[in-house]
């Protein structure tokens, strides 16, 4: 545990509606108590109804912004989301393996909420053979886990369990989430260091789930830094996911699925909600 403020960076792509990438993650720190900082992945061309373009940047200008900072800046742990292609996801991973900042948190980015698919195929393999590695926590979810496995997506939580063990063959802790199943409840799994921890969480009713697989990794590598264990940090970030969504029809951002509200509990409560 830190006795300061701690210091947490992104590295992922943009989001112009706020709810997503970069400005998901920058909201979530600042809500956690942590300071964020940014590198850059790509620039997203997208609202709250889905992806309409992606402009990528090349993986010598996203491992300049990485070593920059890390010349300048401490990093008491990082999130990774979208790195997109191969060329990025090698660059940022050589910078990691030579400057090794605090717990890395990587939110593999490889399909969005509207469920776009983000990644090529050899950046998955990439994904898969250069950064997952690295992590100390990888968070999936099932259409995630199953293109990085290269299995079909599980559809219960005793096949969740076979793939979250495969999966911790690959890195040093996985956070298997299953909100794509069915059920009044969403069950996670977290496996590290050989101990499994079960999250049953009440679904919340609402549309606006928009940045949610960002803004809870973000939120795990705010907090930390600022908890004695993997499990702590997991489960005080899955209570401030789930009041961020059952604030989030609060808000009133764009017609498709909008995003969670991330400051739910340090905003005036609106007029009508009282």
């Amino acid at each position: 545990m830190t006795s300061y403020i701690p210091t947490v960076l992104t590295i992922a792509g943009t989001d112009p509606s706020g709810g997503a990438g970069i400005s998901a993650d920058l909201k979530t720190f600042s809500a956690l108590g942590a300071f964020g900082t940014v590198v850059v992945t790509a620039v997203v061309t997208q609202n709250t109804r889905g992806v309409a373009a992606i402009h990528q940047l090349d993986g010598r200008t996203v491992a300049g912004q990485l070593t920059n900072l890390l010349d300048d800046v401490r990093v008491d742990a990082v999130k990774i989301g979208m790195l997109g292609t191969a060329e990025v996801t090698e660059a940022v991973a050589d910078v990691l393996r030579a400057r090794r900042p605090g717990p890395v948190v990587l939110d593999p980015g490889m399909v969005a909420t509207s469920g776009h698919r983000l990644l090529p195929a050899d950046a998955v393999a990439a994904l898969r053979d250069e950064m997952v590695p690295l992590a100390d926590l990888i968070t999936p979810n099932l259409p995630e886990a199953a293109d990085l496995l290269g299995v079909a997506e599980a559809t219960s939580v005793c096949e969740m369990d076979r793939q979250l063990r495969a999966l911790a063959q690959l890195t040093s802790g996985v956070l298997l989430k299953g909100g794509h199943l069915d059920g009044p409840e969403s069950t996670d799994l977290l496996l590290v260091d050989g101990r499994m921890t079960e999250f049953d969480t009440p679904r919340v009713d609402t549309r606006n789930t928009h940045g949610t697989g960002c803004t809870l990794s973000s939120a795990i590598a705010a907090l930390r830094p600022q908890r004695d264990s993997w499990a702590d940090a997991v489960r005080d970030a899955k209570t401030y996911l789930t009041g961020a969504l059952r604030a989030a029809d609060t808000l009133s951002i764009g017609s498709g699925h909008g995003p969670v509200h991330h400051f739910w509990d340090a905003w005036p409560v609106a007029p009508d909600q009282t």
